[in-house]
């Protein structure tokens, strides 16, 4: 399988052949945003697929807050090319995973590190964080799997 950069280099020419504006210059302006985080800094690297998605994530984000910044301001046109933009981008991310999936992980993570002997408390959080958000990476929010972990520990 390729990666999610080089499948979004594949859509360019699949949004030019349909003519889908919007997507075309989406995905094109994500691929500029790649290739900036990519080149900045002293050397340049490639970044991974995690990355990537991450990367997909907060421009998927700035546009849902654009667009609501958007609609406050009485432009609801404007806003609706945001949430378009906002929903190819989302396109290329992996399903996210319901709370109660994310639930389930963080038990299996918690029953396993017990099952090795280890007693957890709050101060272990990041021993129960660290497979956890290996395995949902991207499909879930941050903040919210660490207060799951926080409150079944408690």
């Amino acid at each position: 399988m390729s990666s999610l950069k080089e499948r979004l280099q594949a859509d360019v020419v699949i949004h030019m052949k349909e003519r889908n504006k919007t997507a075309l210059t989406t995905v094109r302006n994500v691929l500029g945003e790649i290739e900036t985080r990519e080149k900045s800094g002293k050397t340049p690297v490639q970044l991974d697929d995690l990355q990537v998605t991450s990367l997909l994530q907060k421009e998927a984000a700035k546009r849902r807050e654009t667009a609501g910044i958007y609609t406050e301001a009485g432009q609801p046109d404007r806003a609706a090319a945001e949430i378009a933009e906002a929903e190819v981008i989302e396109s290329y991310l992996p399903k996210a995973l319901s709370r109660a999936e994310v639930e389930a992980i963080v038990d299996t993570a918690i029953s396993g590190l017990r099952a090795e002997g280890r007693e957890l408390s709050p101060r272990q959080m990041g021993e129960v964080m660290k497979p956890v958000t290996a395995e949902v990476a991207g499909r879930f929010d941050g903040k919210e799997v660490s207060q799951i972990v926080r409150r079944k520990l408690a």
